[in-house]
């Protein structure tokens, strides 16, 4: 099921894309009083969840033309910042340490963990704000991004999957002087209109757990990263279950996984960002988001 946050007659909604994949069907009108995807998650349960899907499968004739509607980000306001993972496939850490001249010895004990800022994330087909009166090395980084289904404490790794609503794909847009500047990433990953995210969420019963799934990113055309999930140094039941030992993961909660090699930093030289250049990351069995830097 593809979960998605649309704009029809300049009003925002959220919805179901039909099986077919030609009709939008607003959740109101399958008989769920959900204004927004934070309300979707918040008020359903498992068993909810399934009559959704029963009442999507059914359909009705309330259902939009899928070209008639705007996609937003699934979420476009997260309750939180984004939980996120850094240097978590191998070959980034390598990539990651030449571009900082340090050594790399190979291997990653310990998850790297941070937190990202969302003011409200970028559409899927939005523009990316580049910054360029504080920023010069814009750099892309295609990740797949898991959303908490229900609240997770003290989870154990054979029991992650339950707790997982879905997947979506962003781009964790990086300003990496400043990343680099002030030692913490906080600030150079968190810039206004920096996480492009799309283009909707897809639930678990569409995808094997843990997902195996080919996540590719190119500008302007040219592929630049080429990988598989199934290189994550630390997976997704490793990740819910090292968290929730002390954080309580609330239903809504967004984990981004990591990116692969290939991003621009990873390149002699760079290839960072400029005004016009197009970044597509895609990720299989998910879908692409394609953003153009402004």
């Amino acid at each position: 099921m593809k979960l998605v946050t649309y704009r029809y007659e300049e009003k925002e909604a959220v919805g179901v894309v039909s099986p077919c994949g030609n009709y939008v069907y607003p959740v109101k009108d399958l008989g769920f009083a959900f204004d927004t995807m934070n309300e979707l998650i918040d008020g359903l349960s498992g068993e909810g969840l399934c009559g959704l899907r029963k009442a999507a499968e059914a359909g009705t004739e309330a259902g939009i033309p899928f070209e008639q509607v705007e996609l937003l980000a699934p979420i476009p306001v997260p309750k939180q910042d984004m939980i996120c993972l850094g240097i978590n496939y191998m070959a980034h850490a390598e990539e990651s340490a030449r571009y900082k001249k340090e050594a790399f010895g190979g291997e990653r004990p310990f998850a790297v963990y941070f937190s990202k800022r969302i003011g409200e994330a970028v559409k899927p087909y939005g523009e990316i704000e580049g910054h360029f009166d504080i920023v010069e090395r814009l750099d892309y980084e295609a990740e797949l991004a898991l959303i908490i289904g229900k609240d997770a404490k003290k989870v154990e790794e054979k029991d992650a999957a339950g707790y997982v609503l879905g997947y979506t794909v962003i781009n964790d847009v990086s300003a990496r002087e400043i990343q680099t500047r002030h030692k913490q990433w906080y600030f150079g990953k968190g810039l206004d209109g920096f996480t492009p995210m799309g283009p909707w969420i897809v639930t678990t019963d569409e995808l094997a757990f843990p997902p195996k799934l080919d996540i590719r990113s190119r500008v302007n055309g040219e592929l630049r990263q080429d990988s598989n999930t199934e290189l994550l140094i630390f997976d997704i039941p490793h990740i819910i279950h090292e968290l929730s030992q002390g954080i309580t993961l609330k239903a809504g909660t967004i984990i981004a996984t990591g990116t692969p090699a290939g991003v621009g930093m990873g390149f002699d030289p760079p290839k960072f960002l400029k005004v016009g250049d197009e970044i597509a990351c895609t990720i299989e069995g998910i879908g692409t988001i394609k953003n153009v830097v402004k």
